[in-house]
């Protein structure tokens, strides 16, 4: 029977809405993060109109979810990510490329999806990032 433990690290902050921050699964033992968005620890927006200062924030809340549970970048299996401008695809694929060698040295990257959308929960978000990990 699997283990299911649903989380909400005070590292990350109070959920925006009626989800939880991370849902562990122990089967072969998966973990699930929400879509992590650019706001701090009391949902405040981080980088309102940065699109980059917003991936910088995203990205530091999805360690956060892993450092959590004893995981680290290396635990990633998949990424969804959701834009909501077209014109910011070249500004994700450059803090991909000046981002990820450090978080993955191995080279080894793990899968994304890029799915633009119209809107994002609030008006100033511009990007989100959910991530599944194996632990």
């Amino acid at each position: 029977m699997a283990e299911i433990q649903i989380l909400n690290p005070p590292s990350l902050g109070v959920p925006l809405g009626q989800y939880s921050q991370i849902t562990r699964v122990k089967a072969s033992e998966f973990l699930f993060i929400a879509g992590q968005l650019s706001c701090d620890k009391q949902g405040a927006v981080v980088g309102a109109g940065d699109f980059d200062r917003q991936c910088r924030q995203v990205f530091a809340n999805l360690g956060d979810a892993l450092q959590s549970v004893g995981a680290g970048w290396g635990n990633i299996v998949q990424f969804t990510t959701y834009l909501v401008h077209s014109q910011d695809i070249p500004g994700f694929m450059a803090f991909r490329l000046r981002e990820f060698p450090q978080m993955f040295p191995t080279g080894a990257y793990p899968p994304n999806t890029l799915l633009m959308v119209d809107r994002l929960v609030q008006e100033p978000f511009l990007v989100e990032v959910q991530a599944i990990a194996a632990l």
